[in-house]
């Protein structure tokens, strides 16, 4: 019985709270930007990813606050590569995925 009336007098608040009339001074909101290409051929895809496409490679650069911390390369044959900074002084380290390689063990110890 708790659980019926619980139930229809939720029903009448939301019913009551959607019935409120819209304001009377709403105004449509401005289009987006446009994305635009700069002129040596790279785009802005995200605020911190800078796409740039050459003939042989494909570049990826990530950065946060302007600072570069990773660059993805994706040549035109062969698999995609990594570039990281990890320390922060501008020195990237080679890597062949984003996969650090690390498997914790899982062994069975006791079934119950």
């Amino acid at each position: 019985m708790r659980l019926l009336t619980i139930l229809l007098l939720s029903a009448f608040a939301t019913g009551a709270s959607a019935a409120q009339p819209l304001p009377a001074d709403l105004q449509p909101l401005p289009p987006p930007p446009p994305i635009e290409a700069t002129s040596d051929n790279s785009v802005e895809a995200d605020p911190g990813v800078t796409i740039t496409k050459d003939s042989a490679d494909k570049v990826e650069e990530f950065r946060v606050g302007g600072r570069l911390y990773m660059i993805k390369v994706t040549p035109k044959k062969g698999p995609p590569y990594y570039l990281i900074d990890d320390s922060g002084n501008g020195k990237f380290a080679r890597q062949e995925s984003l996969d650090s390689g690390f498997r914790p063990p899982q062994w069975v110890i006791k079934k119950f």
